[in-house]
């Protein structure tokens, strides 16, 4: 098979912890999940066909990672460019994904970023992740003057939408969050007609753990499915029986990447416990009791002397 966009992305980066969050990405950017994404997110899509909701996405999907190459098709990723947002007097800021979306039933078109944030947790992030989600909309904001509108023209500024994957949530935890504006009349009888759902934050909060019992919203279990670590031949099956996923030859080599990037993350991540052990005195014996191989230990001791 030839080398895919997302293939050259890992064989750039390297590590496989940042190749693993590359990968999440690329996947998230295809059209088939984007489009799922949107319709179980967001109001204006919510009645729209999968199929009618690719149709509707624009050819401007950015993806916050090099090496940037054109999709493969229609349902793959559309061409990439740079995801920087550089407003002058207000600094640059990266987005994982950025697109255009245009719901023609309405003749209206939306902004929209997608990220994949592997941690909520206000304690490890040192910020809270409401504030970030805000600062994201209200730079899609100001980036449209001179963009989308012109001097005073308010009122062609386009909506825009922030989608937050959020990969750390616990095992009743799966759940769909909005952030949005509103508008309260706090005295008197004035009735505002005109609507407030110019900027909205969705967070999607995904379980971290490997295993739950199967989310009861359709976009979770998706996707709770699409990042597992399940093998590559029965994932490809439960996305394209149970989700109706077509397997392009980009998504095959992406779902194979995943399944590959998370056995090699954690073959690292028991490595580095037996390295943690045998400086901690431990004795063969008593690493080997925990579950790990001989093979493993080996290497392990074999590395540590190399680099005594």
């Amino acid at each position: 098979m030839a080398e895919t966009h997302l293939s050259q992305a890992i064989t750039a980066i390297g590590s496989s912890e940042a190749a693993y969050d590359t990968n999440i990405k690329y996947l998230l950017a295809d059209k088939q999940v984007l489009a799922r994404i949107l319709k179980y997110t967001l109001q204006e899509f919510r009645d729209m066909e999968v199929k009618d909701i690719i149709s509707s996405i624009g050819t401007d999907i950015e993806v916050g990672t090099r090496p940037l190459d054109p999709g493969l098709s229609n349902l793959g990723r559309a061409s990439l460019t740079n995801t920087e947002d550089n407003v002058p007097g207000e600094g640059k800021i990266f987005f994982d994904i950025r697109f255009t979306a245009y719901v023609r039933k309405y003749e209206l078109k939306i902004l929209i970023n997608v990220e994949a944030q592997r941690s909520s947790n206000s304690t490890k992030l040192g910020y809270h992740l409401e504030n970030r989600i805000i600062f994201y909309l209200a730079r899609m904001i100001s980036a449209q003057k001179q963009a989308e509108f012109f001097h005073s023209d308010y009122d062609s500024l386009c909506p825009v939408r922030s989608i937050w994957i959020c990969m750390d949530a616990e095992n009743d935890e799966d759940s769909i969050e909005e952030i949005s504006l509103s508008r309260k009349t706090l005295f008197g009888n004035k009735v505002y007609p005109s609507g407030t759902d110019l900027i909205k934050g969705i967070i999607v909060n995904v379980r971290k753990s490997e295993n739950p019992a199967k989310s009861q919203n359709n976009l979770i279990a998706l996707l709770e499915e699409l990042l597992s670590g399940t093998d590559i031949v029965k994932k490809k099956k439960i996305l394209s029986t149970e989700y109706g996923m077509i397997m392009t030859k980009e998504l095959e080599g992406r779902l194979q990447t995943m399944c590959n990037l998370s056995q090699n993350i954690v073959e690292e991540e028991r490595k580095r416990a037996i390295k943690r052990m045998i400086h901690a005195n431990a004795t063969k014996e008593q690493i080997l009791s925990y579950g790990y191989t001989e093979e493993e230990y080996e290497a392990v001791e074999n590395d540590l002397f190399a680099n005594a």
